[in-house]
C-alpha cells in the first residue's frame, strides 16, 4: 500500500500494524515513494564460541621467534599507515 506523508502521519499506528502483518507500506511525498515501513526481524547472532575449532591457526602464532620476525628492525623508519 502507498500513502502520502500527511496520511502516514495521521495513520502511523495502523500502518505499523499493517507492516507487522508483512504488508509493504510505502510513504510517498508528492506521489514519489521516499520511504518504506517493513516488519523488523532481529539479526541472528551466533552463540559465543561458535567458531571454536573451525578456524585453523599456527600453534606458534605468539612465539618469541615469530614476534621477533615481525618487530621493526633497529635503525629503520617505522612504516606510516
Amino acid at each position: 500500500m502507498q500513502v502520502n506523508m500527511l496520511e502516514a502521519k495521521n495513520r502511523l499506528s495502523s500502518l505499523i500494524v499493517a507492516a507487522e502483518r508483512n504488508e509493504e507500506v510505502v510513504i510517498a511525498r508528492n506521489g514519489i515513494p521516499v520511504a518504506k515501513i517493513v516488519k523488523y526481524t532481529a539479526p541472528k547472532v551466533a552463540a559465543p564460541g561458535f567458531w571454536k575449532g573451525k578456524i585453523p591457526y599456527a600453534d606458534d602464532w605468539n612465539a618469541v621467534e615469530t614476534n621477533i620476525e615481525i618487530l621493526p628492525k633497529p635503525n629503520t623508519k617505522p612504516c606510516a599507515l
